[in-house]
Order: structure tokens, then sequence, then C-alpha cells
């Protein structure tokens, strides 16, 4: 005979209360079905589990070896109990973020600090990586969520757009050009360019914009980090070729953005997650947080707020 959950927490009950009336009111039943519960325990296992006299209940020798057994694995359901809950109500929870090193580096901590202000029990995780590795985590199960630019063709995933956001030239305040209300590719083909390797997929986005103003994109420097970028104009002077979300990482540094154009060139950065796959309640608070806010902690810039 294997007893019933309800039987042990009756028999829990009455152990600790070591009365049957005050445990019938803790568990929030009457004393008869209590009493009838336990006795039909006791007639599973074969033996008495309590000594009753009409002042007091004391366990017996066998009560008090299934009390020392039995309940050990009641408080393990217990706990389980609880840690579900505390998913389900978002107490707890862990959510592995994958995005690109640029957006790693910029826009999301302020994102995810603000998420974290909301959701203090999430742990949320952040992994910077290429697109094609952020696919791959998503699709190995270390990813809950993807932030990047997609291809419409891959398979497997949900899109859900964010934002569209364009290339600008990036140059200090005392730059010839940092006045300009906006400046054609064309003018920067007498500018030390810096931009980013082509490890990045904003190098293809660079190098279709040169090529449309008819130049050939030939760099004075190529660094895999924005800082790297933003240290060499700030003390070499010259022009980088960012996105306008680039202004996150100025921290006080005098800069200008200006927005590049003949033509404009800009990309879709979405949020990703496998298609076939429920996420848990983490994931999925932490996906519509994103989608709802993630523009409200972009650079204000004007230019930045395209159309849809």
């Amino acid at each position: 005979m294997k007893p019933s959950l309800r039987q042990l927490e009756c028999f829990r009950a009455v152990a600790d209360a070591g009365h049957f009336s005050r445990a019938a009111e803790r568990l929030g039943m009457s004393q008869p079905a209590l009493s009838q519960a336990v006795r039909e325990l006791e007639e599973g296992l074969g033996t008495r589990l309590f000594d009753r006299t009409t002042r007091r209940v004391d366990l017996t020798e066998a009560g008090r070896l299934f009390r020392d057994t039995a309940l050990a694995g009641l408080g393990e359901i217990d706990r389980a109990v609880g840690l579900v809950q505390d998913l389900a109500a978002l107490r707890r929870g862990v959510v592995r973020l994958a995005a690109p090193p640029l957006l790693a580096a910029t826009v999301l901590p302020r994102v995810l600090r603000a998420i974290g202000a909301v959701l203090p029990g999430l742990d949320i995780r952040l992994e910077d990586l290429g697109t094609d590795l952020i696919v791959d985590r998503l699709r190995s199960g270390r990813a809950e969520i993807g932030i990047g630019t997609f291809p419409p063709e891959t398979e497997g995933l949900a899109v859900t757009l964010l934002l569209r956001d364009r290339l600008a030239a990036v140059m200090r305040a005392d730059h010839p050009l940092a006045a300009s209300g906006a400046l054609g590719w064309a003018a920067l083909g007498d500018q030390t360019v810096v931009v980013l390797t082509r490890e990045s997929g904003l190098r293809l986005l660079t190098e279709m914009g040169f090529q449309a103003a008819g130049l050939v994109c030939r760099p004075a420097h190529e660094v895999h980090q924005i800082h790297t970028a933003l240290a060499l104009v700030d003390e070499l002077g010259g022009v980088a070729v960012l996105p306008v979300y680039a202004a996150s990482a100025f921290h006080g540094r005098d800069f200008r953005v200006v927005p590049l154009t003949a033509p404009v060139v800009s990309r879709e950065i979405a949020l990703a997650r496998l298609q076939d796959k429920a996420p848990s309640p983490a994931a999925q608070a932490v996906a519509q947080r994103l989608i709802q806010d993630f523009r409200k902690y972009l650079p204000d810039q004007p230019f930045n707020r395209l159309s849809e």
C-alpha cells in the first residue's frame, strides 16, 4: 500500500500539533475527515502511528519511524511545489539572452537594468556573440532569446521586429563635418574612416553604402569593438561608421552622430525565439518587456525613430 499525499499531510499535521482538532483546523478540514484519513493510513501500514488519549496524541515507535523517513520526502515535495510556483509567479528563473557585441555593449545593459527593477527575482544572463552563434545558441537550448539581425530565411525561428536602425557617421564635435544635418556616403571618400571587422554584420552594410556611392571601402582602421572605434575617433579624428545606437557608448565624450544618406542604409533589429518551443514564464516575461520597451533605452536621436 502506498500512502496518498493527502494521508501524509494529515499525518504530518497531527504529528506536529499533537492534537486532532488543532491539526484539522490547520488543514482547513473537519476533524472526522482527518481522523478517517489517519485511520486509513494506519490500516494500510498495518500498525498504529499514534497513541490516543482524551488529552493528548503521541507518536508510537512506528509513528516516529514513519515521521523521520516519510516526511523527509514530503518536505522535498513541498519544496518542489514552492520552486515551481516561484517560477510561475516570476519570483525566480534564469533567462539566457544572446546578442551581438555592439548591442550587448551599448543598449542592452540599460534595458536589462530596467527589466531587473521590474522583475528582480529573475537571473538574466547576457552573452555577446555573432549572429550565427546566436542562432546556434537558440537551437541548442543554450539561449531562450536572441537579439540581432536575422536573415528572413532562418528556419525554425519566430522573429519579432524591435526597431529599424540606420548607419551614421560618428565624429568629434570639432570635426569639420560635425555640423552637417546629413552626409552622403561620397563625403567619406577623403576621410580617415574607422569600421568594424568582417566578423560584424555591420561591415557588409558599410561596404554596401560605399559601393552605392561609387567608392571602395578602404578603412584606415578595422576594429572588433565599438569602444575601440570611438577611442580612435576621439584621439585621431576621422569618422567611424556605426549604427545610431552607438551613441549609448559615448559616456560623456563630445561626439556627433550624423546620418548617412544616398543611400540610407538600415537594418532590422529583431527578437528571435525557437518557433516550436514554448518559452518558460521567465523567458516570456523578459521577451515581452524587450518588445514593449526596447526603444525607450535608445539614444534620443530624431532620425532614429524610423517608420515601420
